[in-house]
C-alpha cells in the first residue's frame, strides 16, 4: 500500500482538536481504522515526518493512560 497524504481525509470524517490560539503542533501520531473493499476492517498508523521512534512511544503511552483514566486538567476544572 503506497504511503499517502491524509489531511482531507482526517477533515471529512470530522476529525477535531481542542487548541488554543497560538497553540502549534510539532509532532502527530494518527490511528486509523478501515474498512477495505472486501469488507475486512484494519488499522494503519500514520505519524509526522520528523516524529521520533522514542517520543511516538511517549505520545502513545500518555494517550492510552488519558483514554483510561479519564484525565482532566486541573487548570479547565472549574
Amino acid at each position: 500500500m503506497p504511503e499517502q497524504k491524509i489531511g482531507q481525509m482526517l477533515d471529512a470524517i470530522g476529525v477535531v482538536a481542542d487548541l488554543d490560539e497560538g497553540d502549534m503542533a510539532v509532532d502527530a501520531i494518527v490511528i486509523l481504522k478501515l474498512v477495505k473493499e472486501d469488507g475486512t476492517v484494519s488499522l494503519v498508523k500514520g505519524r509526522s515526518e520528523s516524529l521520533d521512534w522514542i517520543t511516538a512511544l511517549g505520545m502513545v503511552t500518555a494517550a492510552q493512560a488519558v483514554e483510561n483514566s479519564g484525565y482532566v486538567n486541573v487548570e479547565d476544572d472549574d
